[in-house]
């Protein structure tokens, strides 16, 4: 059963696990499980999806249950109204807070995107950050003896593809367990020794304007257990 965060006769939202595919996709053939057909399934009602998280990432995902419901909220991602704020946890000490303002090229899938235009020039990408914690951990990482990590709060301004892990990847502060765009001897230690099998990213709220109750939602994802014990190692 997936975690319902926030319901009403519009609108509903879950916490999505990591390792779950938002919809059916050409890429993961594989893959049996959806969040849309899951979520389908367990309320006994259709579905609008209204924006995407990767499938390793972990966190609020909302939906529209009606046709109109969703073309109004819609209009607020496209608008860039919608505040998105993730958690994660990356490698090396990253400043206090800072903006990354770099360019990302359209990322596309030689299966679900083969017809499309593949020399389109790079979309603006805006990513705010702020460095909650830091820690020390006593495992050797190349020629360190010892290795650093950073909790950071992540706020981004755009929707590009795979943007926080690829504008953390360009400040070479790289996100734990990020098998894509991360760095291996990193993720091989959190598995090793932590046990932590996923991607450390978390859409952990979601703010966007109710269209019909005229004022402001807020929807919270909790942490998992896999992120509250990685969490632990900063406090």
């Amino acid at each position: 059963m997936l975690d319902i965060l926030y319901r009403d006769e519009h609108f509903i939202a879950i916490n999505k696990p990591s390792g779950l595919l938002v919809h059916r996709s050409p890429i993961d053939r594989h893959e049996t499980e959806f969040a849309v057909q899951m979520l389908r399934d367990q309320i006994g009602q259709y579905v609008y999806p209204l924006h995407r998280l990767d499938k390793p990432t972990s966190g609020v995902l909302f939906f529209a249950l009606d046709k109109e419901s969703a073309n109004l909220v819609s209009e607020q991602f496209k608008n860039h109204t919608i505040e998105k704020t993730y958690i994660t946890m990356v490698r090396g000490y990253v400043d206090e807070d800072g903006v990354i303002d770099h360019p990302l090229k359209e990322k596309l899938d030689k299966i679900a995107d083969k017809k499309a235009k593949k020399d389109k020039d790079a979309q603006e990408a805006i990513t705010n950050y702020k460095r909650l914690a830091t820690v020390e951990v006593p495992y050797a990482v190349g020629k360190y003896d010892k290795t650093r990590y950073s909790l950071v709060e992540v706020k981004p301004q755009t929707g590009r593809k795979h943007q926080i892990r690829r504008h953390m990847k360009h400040i070479s502060h790289h996100i734990l367990g990020d098998t894509k765009y991360g760095r291996g001897e990193h993720n091989k230690l959190i598995r090793e020794k932590f046990d932590c099998h996923r991607l450390l990213l978390h859409s952990s709220e979601l703010e966007l304007f109710h269209p019909y109750k005229d004022e402001k939602l807020l929807i919270k994802a909790p942490f998992d257990e896999t992120f509250i014990k990685m969490t632990k190692l900063f406090f």
